[in-house]
């Protein structure tokens, strides 16, 4: 399943972005839309102080319609209370103004500082404009819902007839417990409202759920997926292995653009005693500062490796089994450190795409997980954030 080489949408989607006020410069707002309703499945943050967009998002969420989705960026709408709720609803209801559809077919999203109270004024006057500006690209859309991103992120490709759209954001305070940051997926595919939610969770769960840039779990989480039909029926096993092919690249995309980033770090481990273990390995090497710092600063100390396992309290650990690599060197056999070059495995811990491997020697269990290095730019981005 190739992508294509620049990002396109299904037929009968288009998007639109505006810098409206709420950061000083830069797109700040983005609208998705289809020109019909379309069937819609999403997943939501499992933060028990979740934005506003949240709450009122999971309430549109039970038709299983939607049409639209409005995006703003700066202002998360979290931690606002009863005003929040109001203004996300406002915010909605804009938006089904501006393209004449119900206000039960638009999602909304917000992402952002915490705490503030969202400018939803702003976001009013802008949507009959933005409405009226809708376009074929992707990228547009995808640069108005940054906030600590470097680049907008989309990409698409071919399922038998159809065409699937994922744009995504996300930089920091991520480790989804459901989906990740602001993910969207689009496509002309014709799918039941039960296959396109299944094909959803299963594709989260082993690509979305599975990165981690700092073990933050984001208030304002959502990925959502409209299917809108003018493609035509699809197979849904095929679909749902695209929709995991493409969520995995998106999960590498955003992973790479992680706060203050240098290289993505994908870990793969095998050999546990059974998936759940797998997991947990692999998210605790992904989220171990020492691990993180190991690869930033190119320094081999595979040591880390051992103790990331070993801390995984609750999982089945033999230590005299455990075997590792580092790109493809091997660090660890048996549990014990090899005597490798490591001026060779300090030149590959400076390179882009860091692989570390992992076999716990004990089973079938097997789980991916992705991540980055911990720099001086992470602190530098997020002791200023509120500010900036």
């Amino acid at each position: 399943m190739p992508f294509h080489e620049h990002p396109r949408f299904p037929r009968g989607f288009r998007c639109a972005s505006v810098h409206c006020g709420i950061k000083a410069q830069g797109p700040d707002l983005s609208l998705f839309a289809s020109e019909v309703p379309a069937t819609a499945a999403a997943v939501f943050t499992r933060n028990l102080v979740p934005g506003a967009p949240i709450v009122v998002g999971r309430e549109l969420m039970r038709g299983g319609r939607l049409q639209a989705i409005v995006v703003n960026s700066r202002v998360s709408n979290v931690g606002t209370g009863a005003e929040g709720i109001a203004r996300a609803q406002r915010m909605g209801s804009a938006a089904a103004s501006a393209l004449g559809i119900d206000p039960a077919l638009v999602l909304m999203s917000s992402t952002g500082v915490i705490g503030v109270q969202l400018p939803v004024d702003k976001i009013e006057a802008a949507l009959p404009g933005l409405a009226a500006s809708l376009q074929g690209d992707p990228m547009v859309g995808a640069a108005g819902i940054m906030t600590t991103d470097t680049h907008p992120k989309a990409l698409s490709l071919d399922v038998e007839s159809s065409t699937l759209t994922i744009v995504g954001k996300g930089s920091g305070m991520i480790e989804p417990n459901m989906a990740t940051m602001l993910v969207y997926a689009f496509t002309d595919a014709a799918l039941d409202g039960a296959t396109l939610d299944g094909a959803l969770r299963g594709a989260v769960d082993e690509t979305l759920n599975m990165l981690s840039v700092d073990t933050d779990t984001s208030t304002s989480d959502t990925c959502a997926i409209l299917a809108n039909g003018l493609a035509g029926p699809v197979d849904p096993g095929r679909f749902a292995s695209a929709l995991t092919t493409g969520l995995t690249r998106m999960t590498e995309m955003l992973a790479r653009d992680g706060e203050g980033a240098t290289s993505m770090i994908r870990v793969t481990v095998t050999g546990a005693s059974d998936r759940g273990d797998a997991r947990a390995f692999a998210k605790s090497l992904v989220n171990s500062p020492l691990v993180k710092t190991m690869v930033f600063g190119g320094d081999p100390n595979v040591g880390r490796i051992l103790m990331a396992i070993g801390k995984c309290f609750d999982c089945r650990v033999d230590a005299g089994r455990i075997g590792a690599s580092i790109c493809g060197v091997t660090v660890l056999e048996r549990g014990t450190r090899l005597d490798f070059d490591e001026g060779r495995v300090r030149e590959l811990l400076r390179g882009d795409t860091v692989e570390i491997d992992v076999d716990l020697g004990l089973g079938e269990g097997r789980a991916r997980a992705w991540g980055c290095d911990l720099t001086h730019g992470y602190v530098d981005e997020n002791a200023a954030y509120y500010s900036s």
